[in-house]
């Protein structure tokens, strides 16, 4: 679905005199086939997994050495507050599934396949050509119903650090490339296509991942380092998305929905849902707060900007193309990042949790050998 601003330029160019514009369909959807064999022919998969231990180790070491006391220089405590809470409980009930600890991550959490089966068999979705999901564990099921339903997927590198965005489509790969292989950060860097901040597509549908989300308002809780927000944003503001008729869906467990996130709180930036899909349930947001469009300079602090560089990329195109000097936000102290304690102590916990749950639910059915299924009639 994506072309490059410079690629085809005169048809393009042809078809806007002539007033078309469906006539655009053919050409945005024109294979990438040769693009994404040169491009994986290339791909260092060593180094990319190498880089990618490197920064998962400077995340681990940036969160130890951030204290719980720095939560309350935070622009928004009260968040951090649900975010603790809902984490510690996943982690005490042991809903949460790897990586683990779950803290400072959007959570995976037991039935997080469920909850996508759930979502790939809405109206929203199954209709939608184009949908962007987020990178984290949870919602690798979701990236896995989409690419097997056919559609594009858009989806952004973690933390935006290595770059913008990439797409997948099943039919410009070749057919030996099984779907599992592009659904990881690792296989979106090999298998995908590079988007960059000009090219030119429509995304029919976002779904992100939540720490905690409200059933009323629809306002949710991240991890806290406002990427979601961010992505959101730059698709908006370079009219990838339209910010008042695009849907947002996010799947959570059960545990995750919460009543407790103050009304009215939520920051000019911050991005609600419209349908929350859970393991048992699909709730439709009666009241959803109202959507943001375009990014918030004001709020983006130098600490942020000197993050992410796509940002300063597009800062700079703006100040040189309209002569202007954007605002920045104040200072801000960084959340802390996950640490990834992938152990096989927590393996051995999970196995054993495994079985103990499956010989309760057993002894409760008293039928040996019966599979549980979504709770449908919830909905």
């Amino acid at each position: 679905m994506i072309q490059r601003a410079s690629v085809r330029l005169v048809p393009l160019l042809a078809l806007v005199a002539q007033g078309s514009t469906s006539a655009f369909a053919p050409l945005l959807l024109e294979p990438m086939t040769s693009a994404w064999r040169r491009h994986a022919s290339t791909f260092d998969e060593e180094s990319y997994e190498k880089d990618r231990l490197t920064k998962d180790g400077q995340a681990m070491d940036a969160m130890k050495a951030k204290a719980e006391e720095e939560f309350s220089k935070l622009r928004t405590p009260w968040k951090w507050v649900i975010r603790k809470r809902t984490w510690d409980l996943m982690e005490e009930k042991d809903i949460a599934r790897s990586p683990r600890p779950v803290h400072h991550r959007i959570p995976n959490f037991d039935g997080a396949e469920e909850a996508a089966e759930r979502l790939s068999k809405l109206e929203e979705f199954v209709n939608a050509k184009c949908i962007k999901v987020n990178p984290d564990t949870p919602q690798r099921p979701v990236r896995h119903a989409a690419l097997e339903q056919g559609k594009t997927l858009l989806t952004p590198q973690p933390r935006l650090r290595t770059g913008f965005f990439s797409t997948i489509s099943m039919d410009k790969l070749s057919p030996d490339i099984a779907i599992e292989q592009c659904t990881n950060s690792k296989g979106v860097a090999k298998y995908g296509t590079p988007v960059t901040l000009d090219d030119k597509y429509t995304v029919d549908l976002v779904v992100v991942g939540s720490t905690a989300v409200c059933p009323r308002t629809g306002a949710r809780v991240g991890k806290g380092e406002g990427f979601a927000e961010l992505e959101w944003g730059i698709l908006s503001l370079q009219g990838n998305l339209d910010a008042s008729k695009t849907l947002v869906i996010t799947t959570v467990h059960d545990e995750q929905v919460v009543d407790d996130i103050p009304p009215g709180q939520l920051t000019k930036h911050d991005v609600p849902v419209d349908i929350i899909v859970t393991p048992t349930r699909t709730i439709r947001v009666p009241d959803r707060a109202p959507k943001p469009s375009g990014v918030f300079w004001d709020l983006l602090s130098p600490q942020k900007l000197a993050q992410i560089r796509v940002l300063r990329q597009l800062k700079q195109q703006i100040e040189e193309r309209e002569q202007i000097e954007l605002p920045s936000g104040p200072d801000e102290v960084l959340p802390p990042t996950a640490s990834r304690k992938n152990t096989g102590e927590n393996k051995k916990r999970r196995k054993n949790n495994k079985n103990r749950t499956d010989k309760e639910r057993k002894s409760q059915e008293g039928v040996p050998n019966v599979k549980e299924t979504p709770a449908a009639a919830k909905d």
